[in-house]
Formats: C-alpha cells, structure tokens, sequence
C-alpha cells in the first residue's frame, strides 16, 4: 500500500508528508498506521477528479519557496526542510526531507 502511495506522490505533492511519516513504521505497523493509510486512499478517491494543471503564460520567472520545521518531527526529533519552485503560476518542483542530523540550534 504505502508503494502504491509513494507512486502516485510524484502527480500528488499533497499526501507526500504522511506518506514518508507512515513509511517509517512499516517494519513494525500498527493498526493505527492501516487506519491512516486507509484514510490516505480514501481522501484520493475523494478527490480524483483534481490535478495539476500548468497554465501557458508569457512570462516565465521563477519563483522558489523554503522553509525548515526545527523539532516538528516528535518521533525521532530531526529537522524538516521543504522547497517549491514555481515557473510564472505553475509548480514544477517540489522537496519534502527529513533531515540526518539533530540540530541543537538555528545559527
């Protein structure tokens, strides 16, 4: 299940977090952890009749986003940057990554 999840994540940057948090458990899952990805599959099917649409316009300039969530990881306590690059309206990139150390301070 959670494969299938981490294929459909490169058309749905919108489950990609709680398809990476819900793959950390799959050498020991819970039912919990079936109860989520569950809900996961019932949201897209909820919403199938959504995608990404790229729109053509005569302008094509670059904008990127970031940002860092420092300890919002409660399990093992690391890092979380997230980047998004966009061309004129339309998203083209995206990365969600834990990161491999622990930071102990911002500076």
């Amino acid at each position: 299940m959670i494969g299938s999840l981490f294929y459909l994540t490169v058309s749905r940057p919108d489950i990609i977090f709680s398809v990476s948090l819900h793959a950390r458990f799959q050498k020991e899952p819970r039912r919990v952890h079936l109860t989520v990805v569950k809900h996961i599959f019932r949201y897209l099917m909820g919403i199938s009749n959504l995608g990404l649409m790229f729109k053509r316009r005569e302008s094509f300039r670059l904008i990127s986003y970031c940002d860092v969530d420092y300890v919002g990881d409660k399990v093992e306590r690391k890092n979380t940057k997230g980047s998004c690059h966009f061309i004129g309206d339309n998203l083209v990139t995206w990365i969600c990554k834990k990161q491999g150390l622990i930071a102990l301070s911002t500076s």
